[in-house]
């Protein structure tokens, strides 16, 4: 199964890259996925949209993750990999009006998979890292325009594209 997995971008030091590929150990953990849910939620879509919505997903989880970490680089990072599809559960909620209700795409990587195979990472481009940091800033203030300044914030990297790289191409990832 094909996942985009939520990172941040030093857990790319653990990356083993040669010649023939770029390999990583999964840990159990949150991801997103085409899933039968997210498919019968974007009907319009086809196999390359629905994977676009995905990845958008685990951009999000990326921030959160980013969010929890405060030694980690400001900028969001997708990890594609292709895991066997017994190591993954889709958790992903249909029809759901609960807000903290997981996406459609939402999949639990569920036990260590050894020695994966990155496909590719997208990643926000170091100027993107003044925008993060604001979404930092405004989620930590208590402020009467501190939702409004969140929203404002979220929306800002939420417009900014990630930058695609192949795996043969992790040592050019750029660090903001």
């Amino acid at each position: 199964m094909r996942i985009y997995l939520p990172a941040t971008l030093d857990e790319l030091d653990a990356v083993t890259v040669t010649a023939d590929a770029a390999r990583w150990t999964v840990a159990p953990r949150g991801a997103h996925a085409v899933t039968a849910a997210l498919t019968r939620a974007l009907p319009d879509e086809d196999e390359e949209g629905l994977e676009y919505a995905a990845a958008l997903e685990a951009a999000d989880d990326s921030l959160a993750l980013v969010a929890s970490r405060p030694d980690a680089p400001r900028q969001r990072l997708v990890v594609t990999l292709e895991v066997p599809d017994g190591a993954v559960q889709v958790v992903g909620a249909e029809d759901s009006d609960d807000e903290d209700a997981p996406a459609p795409s939402a999949v639990e990587v569920l036990r260590t998979v050894p020695d994966v195979a990155i496909v590719c990472v997208h990643v926000d481009e170091p100027e993107a890292v003044a925008d993060v940091e604001a979404v930092l800033t405004a989620a930590d203030d208590d402020g009467p325009d501190a939702d409004a300044a969140l929203d404002a914030a979220i929306e800002r990297v939420g417009e900014r594209d990630l930058l695609w790289y192949d795996w043969s191409e992790l040592k050019d990832v750029p660090r903001g």
